[in-house]
C-alpha cells in the first residue's frame, strides 16, 4: 500500500472517492450482521466515510484505521466530536471518543491486542482500495486480527484494462479465493454504477456477507 500516494490525496483535496452520502447499500444490507446496539464494528481503511455517522446514530461502537491523520482530524470535526489523541506505538495514533477509536497508521502494523474484540468487519472501500499484489496479504491479516469476524463487504467489478485502480476490480473468484476456506460467501445484491465508474467505465457495485459459522 502507497502511503504517500493515499496522503497526497488528501492532502490535496482529491477525495472524489469520498461519497457524499451514506453507502445506500450499507443502510440495506446491514441488518444482515444482526448486530445488537452496543456491538463493536470495525472499519478498514475508512477515510471519513459517512458511513461512520450512520453507525454511530445506530448506537454501533465503531473502531476503524486510515493512513491520513487529515481524513480522520476532518472526520472528528465533521461528527462534531473532539478526541483524545495518544500516541499508541512509533507511527501509530488513536483518536478516541465516547464509542468511536480511529487508529491512524498503516493496517499491517495494527495488531489484534490493539484492535480489540470485534463482532463484525465493514470493508467499504479496503480490500478494492489495494492492488492485486497485496490483496491476499491484506485479507489473511484482517481475519488474523478479527479473529474471523464476520463481513459486510463492498466491492466494483469492471474490465480492469479500460481503467488503472484504485478503486480495483475485485471478482467473485477472487473473494472466494481469499476467504472461501473461512466463510460462507453469498453476494446479496449486485446494481450499476450510474453513469459508469469515475464517469467512463461501466462497473457493478456489489455487496457480500461473508459469514464464519457456515463456513465448511
Amino acid at each position: 500500500m502507497d502511503a504517500q500516494f493515499w496522503n497526497v490525496k488528501w492532502q490535496k483535496n482529491q477525495i472524489g472517492f469520498h461519497l457524499p452520502s451514506v453507502n445506500p447499500l450499507l443502510v440495506k444490507h446491514f441488518s444482515v450482521l444482526n448486530l445488537h446496539k452496543g456491538a463493536r464494528i470495525f472499519v478498514p481503511l475508512c477515510g471519513k466515510t459517512l458511513d461512520i455517522h450512520w453507525l454511530l446514530q445506530r448506537e454501533m461502537d465503531v473502531v476503524g484505521i486510515e493512513l491520513s491523520q487529515i481524513a480522520v482530524e476532518q472526520l472528528f470535526s465533521e461528527l462534531g466530536i473532539s478526541p483524545r489523541i495518544s500516541n499508541i506505538t512509533s507511527g501509530m495514533l488513536c483518536f478516541e471518543a465516547e464509542n468511536i477509536c480511529i487508529f491512524v497508521g498503516d493496517i499491517f502494523a495494527l495488531s489484534s491486542q490493539l484492535l480489540g474484540d470485534v463482532h463484525a468487519i465493514y470493508d467499504r472501500a479496503a480490500l478494492i482500495a489495494l492492488p492485486q499484489v497485496m490483496r491476499a496479504t491484506y485479507a489473511k491479516h484482517l481475519m488474523n486480527i478479527s479473529n474471523k469476524a464476520q463481513q459486510l463487504l463492498v466491492t466494483l467489478e469492471y474490465d480492469q484494462s479500460l481503467m488503472k485502480g484504485p478503486p480495483f476490480s475485485v471478482n467473485q473468484k477472487e473473494i472466494q479465493k481469499y476467504y472461501g476456506a473461512d466463510y460462507a460467501i453469498k453476494c446479496l445484491e449486485s446494481t450499476d454504477v450510474e453513469g459508469g465508474l469515475k464517469g467512463c467505465v461501466p462497473a457493478a457495485e456489489k455487496v457480500w456477507f461473508l459469514n464464519p459459522e457456515y463456513s465448511e
